[in-house]
């Protein structure tokens, strides 16, 4: 069973009408930057995995994260 055009018109009339016009941009961006924060952090899971066998891209891989952290706490 697939999703056709009438289920998709009425998934968004519906989302429309719960969220109103004017906070869907706001709500798209949120859930565009949760999907981000998803994928980096699935990201970081693998790269110490990666970074074991070598110290330095270890090493490089701290400095990156507390950068991020750092620019986090600012923005």
């Amino acid at each position: 069973m697939s999703i056709g055009p009438w289920q998709i018109i009425l998934i968004l009339v519906i989302v429309l009408i719960i969220f109103g016009a004017g906070k869907l941009p706001r709500v798209a961006g949120d859930l565009a930057k949760g999907i981000k924060n998803f994928k980096k952090g699935m990201n970081e899971e693998d790269e110490p995995k990666a970074a074991e066998s070598k110290p330095e891209a270890l090493e490089s891989a701290k400095s990156e994260q507390t950068e991020n952290k750092d620019k986090a706490a600012q923005g």
